[in-house]
């Protein structure tokens, strides 16, 4: 494997234009979005009423991990986030690549958990009336399309449009916590409900696991901000208080909006259709034109499909031009100037998921899963890595947090928390994916290394 840190002088650097304020607005829009707008209802129903545990949960568990990421970050401040802490601290391509390939499906399933969202609000929005069937999954698939096509033609990922998505995403959430404050304040809803656990045959312990393993979707996105570290001005200065405040702003966020939507509406209520937040407007302020918010869902839910999209068909044209995948997916359009092979291919897996699999929380779910394990080896990577010194200051997390890092990462990815089968199918499929084809691009350059014959 061509080494991800190799610095080469011939090649140009990329420019450092995000300080703090443009990082904290590009963490805290990355964590926004799907996550809490498509599945408080899931988590409802494993929980029922005190929904926000399993939210406070998933929190402290990015937290612990955010903490490793900065350790890392400010002590490697260049690209390729996961993949470059795994290659230093272990050396093995194949892991590296999986680590790698991991992260692009996660983005990928995160994507088509958003288009599943997409199409719920917009059925909503213009009253099609189509209900969870077909219909729903022809927008999503339709979606996708759309995003490919703006992919293809070579959106500009440019902060503006970052800074304007992210408030869209915060508003409707700021909404959903004024809606509860009304309610609170005239008397309206059961604030009573916030503390009532209904797990069925789980214990509450039990249900709240099972719980945290779908609301860690919606705190993911914080380690996106690492792959920005090359075109931040003083990284190591600025990641440490901007992303455990973007963590911090996201959490405090989430666990108001779960507390509001439990109050005003009936856990099982909650838990029925992929739009939740939607009935809590509805619900709790009647007058509200709902179909406004249904808008602000989403644009929401269409930045995290964009970006993620984005994100994956360049980490697999990345990973192709170091030489860890086929060269066939680093090809570049020659008009458009965009990798369209890897895009092609990205695009073809998530209409594979809307199509088979078709349901929110299995794909959310997927999404974290892949991620947990990633954040695994994250953790185990800070400790690994203390061996190596640096020449520059960097942040330096206590011991023992990596080390509760990786033992709760690590459970949350076992069958242990009760996580539906078809998670692990899902993501066994798509590594297995990854594997194939690092198998093929292994025969490939042993191929091209043999002497050519006299």
């Amino acid at each position: 494997m061509a080494e991800v840190t190799a610095d080469s002088a011939a090649e140009p650097e990329l420019k450092r234009v995000m300080g703090p304020g443009l990082l904290l607005l590009f963490v805290v829009g990355d964590i926004l979005g799907t996550g809490i707008y498509a599945l408080t209802g899931k988590v409802a129903n494993e929980v029922g009423g005190a929904v926000w545990v399993p939210f406070l949960v998933a929190f402290l568990v990015a937290l612990i991990t955010g903490f490793s990421y900065l350790e890392l970050v400010t002590k490697y401040p260049q690209a390729a986030g996961a993949a470059l802490y795994t290659h230093k601290a272990f050396g093995i391509h194949f892991v590296t690549f999986m680590v790698a390939f991991a992260v692009m499906s996660s983005g990928i399933t995160s994507a088509s958990t958003a288009a599943r969202a997409f199409a719920a609000n917009f059925a909503e929005a213009f009253d099609l009336g189509i209900g969870d069937g077909i219909g729903i999954t022809l927008v999503a698939l339709s979606f996708i399309l759309v995003i490919a096509a703006i992919n293809l033609r070579g959106v500009s990922e440019g902060v503006k449009l970052n800074v304007v998505l992210t408030c869209i995403e915060l508003t409707g959430l700021l909404i959903v916590i004024a809606v509860g404050l009304w309610a609170l304040g005239y008397g309206n809803g059961d604030f009573g409900r916030v503390t009532e656990f209904e797990t069925g045959d789980r214990s509450a312990l039990g249900g709240v696991i099972a719980a945290t393993t779908l609301a860690f979707y919606a705190m993911v996105g914080f380690e996106d901000s690492v792959n920005m570290a090359e075109e931040c001005k003083q990284p190591s200065r600025i990641f440490p208080k901007v992303l455990l405040g973007g963590l911090l702003l996201t959490g405090l966020i989430y666990v108001l909006v779960s507390i509001t939507a439990v109050a005003l509406v009936e856990p099982s209520e909650l838990g029925a259709g992929d739009t939740p937040l939607l009935k809590v407007v509805e619900i709790g302020a009647p007058g509200f034109p709902t179909g406004i918010f249904a808008f602000i869902t989403m644009f929401a839910v269409a930045n995290s499909a964009l970006i993620n999209m984005l994100m994956a068909s360049r980490l697999l044209y990345g990973m192709a031009r170091q030489h860890v995948l086929p060269r066939t997916f680093g090809a570049v359009h020659p008009r458009r100037h965009t990798p369209h092979i890897s895009i092609a291919f990205t695009t073809v897996l998530g209409l594979a998921l809307i199509l088979f699999v078709g349901q929110v929380p299995e794909l959310g779910g997927t999404t974290a899963l892949l991620l947990l394990a990633v954040f695994t080896i994250v953790n185990v990577a800070v400790l690994v890595l203390r061996r190596d010194p640096v020449e520059h200051k960097h942040f330096r997390t206590p011991t023992f947090l990596p080390v509760v890092g990786a033992l709760t990462c690590g459970f949350l990815v076992t069958p242990f928390t009760d996580r539906n089968p078809e998670q692990y199918l899902i993501a066994g499929i798509l590594l297995g994916v990854g594997a194939l084809l690092w198998a093929v691009n292994q025969l490939a350059l042993r191929k091209q290394e043999k002497p050519a014959a006299p």
